[in-house]
């Protein structure tokens, strides 16, 4: 289960007050880009928004790196939206590898239990796999060109694993087959900015 669309803005807009930051404008992008390749592909594009709105609200509880992960999968598990807890885990993890996660494992050994279990269970879907894609294509300013968003997250983190890379181009490979266009078109990359939403 997933909240509805008034919900989530409602959570977002919570969860900013409590964590301002460019995060909600990347969330809204993701968002923007999973609705808009849901729809092409013959998904359901209001499913595909909600968890795009949803995948970093755990950052509603401060900076944290890996920790908003379990943070959010936690949030959304007592709200009682499982679907959404699942897309807070899966999002950070197109592998369903520990060891790609990049930045700090800033969590508790139960938190790292809580994510290791997760991803161990969990069955990827296209909904996750759109996640992981749109999270990879947006910014806080719009949609950006992945392999630049990818070298970028590398210069500031230090490291940017190959298979992780990897995936994300098959990823988007993916999607395009799906929908027989190209993403950034889809996206709206070139026209599409998060501050004109809502």
């Amino acid at each position: 289960m997933c909240p509805t669309w008034e919900q989530a803005e409602e959570l977002l807009l919570d969860a900013l007050k409590c964590n301002p930051g460019p995060w909600g404008s990347h969330s809204r992008t993701a968002a923007r880009c999973a609705e808009n390749i849901a729809r092409a592909a013959g998904m359901d594009a209001g499913k595909a928004y909600v968890p795009g709105l949803m995948h970093d609200i755990g950052r509603k509880f401060g900076a944290r790196h890996m920790g908003h992960i379990s943070d959010g999968f936690r949030y959304m598990m007592q709200l009682g939206y499982d679907e959404a807890a699942k897309i807070c885990l899966t999002h950070s993890f197109n592998n369903q590898r520990m060891d790609e996660y990049i930045g700090k494992q800033d969590v508790s050994e139960a938190e790292l239990e809580l994510i290791r279990s997760g991803l161990e269970s969990a069955e990827y879907d296209d909904y996750d796999r759109l996640i992981q894609l749109c999270d990879a294509l947006a910014g806080a300013e719009g949609v950006l060109d992945m392999e630049e968003r990818m070298n970028d997250v590398e210069r500031r983190y230090g490291g940017y694993p190959e298979p992780k890379r990897e995936t994300n181009r098959r990823l988007r490979s993916y999607f395009e087959e799906k929908t027989g266009r190209d993403i950034y078109d889809i996206c709206e990359k070139d026209t599409f900015r998060p501050e004109n939403e809502r």
